[in-house]
């Protein structure tokens, strides 16, 4: 997949304000409020603003966070780590290797029933998904 982030001006045109403010403004969407929270149906979740494959429903998981939660994602390839220092705390913020998308945070915390499957918390904004029910 060749990295590249799309700018600002031509992601405004396709995403809601919403979108826009927590993937390309680092915000992030209130819990419990994404539609994809509790979503169960078998597919993949791709990146709102450019497709990118990112995660399998088959790692989801409800962390009782109130943002979806995923044990790795589908193609290590298609995400890129990077250290957040920002609001006073030390975090690795997940964002989409093809367009630079901010998604969301990775976390060493994951229950222990999830722990023993190894991985970490993928803490993933439900606006910077869309899903692909497999059909």
């Amino acid at each position: 997949m060749k990295s590249h982030n799309k700018p600002n001006e031509e992601c405004k045109k396709a995403l809601t304000p919403e979108q826009f403010r927590v993937m390309r403004e680092k915000g992030t969407e209130p819990p419990f409020s994404g539609k994809l929270l509790h979503e169960k149906r078998s597919g993949m979740f791709r990146c709102a603003a450019c497709g990118a494959e990112l995660f399998s429903s088959d790692v989801k998981f409800d962390s009782e966070t109130g943002w979806p939660s995923f044990t790795a994602p589908a193609n290590r390839e298609h995400v890129e780590l990077k250290e957040d220092t920002s609001h006073g705390m030390s975090r690795i913020e997940v964002t989409c290797k093809q367009c630079g998308s901010h998604l969301g945070h990775v976390f060493d915390d994951l229950p222990p029933e999830k722990a023993k499957e190894g991985g970490k918390r993928y803490c993933i904004n439900s606006c910077a998904l869309a899903f692909e029910e497999r059909t």
